[in-house]
């Protein structure tokens, strides 16, 4: 895999205070942050997505019995074998 050229010395020594802080080399402390923290967006994301999916799932929920007994989504009395218009 290729290099990563780290140019702000801010970063550099943030991750120099936190391989002191954790005994271990820069590599293994930026390694461990960027792992957590892609961890964390990870789970974020896939809340935020299972929230979504519920919030649409609960007007689908609704929604549904907004709708007269017996409609149907099958329009096929409109169209012919072939699926053109009658």
């Amino acid at each position: 895999m290729g290099q990563l050229n780290i140019k702000d010395d801010a970063l550099i020594a943030e991750a120099k205070e936190l391989a002191a802080l954790l005994g271990t080399s820069t590599t293994a402390a930026l390694r461990e942050a960027v792992h957590e923290r892609l961890l964390r967006e990870k789970a974020g994301r896939e809340s935020e997505r299972k929230r979504r999916y519920d919030a649409i799932m609960a007007i689908a929920e609704r929604s549904w019995k907004l709708f007269p007994p017996g409609t149907s989504s099958d329009h096929s009395d409109l169209y012919d074998e072939n699926g053109l218009p009658k």
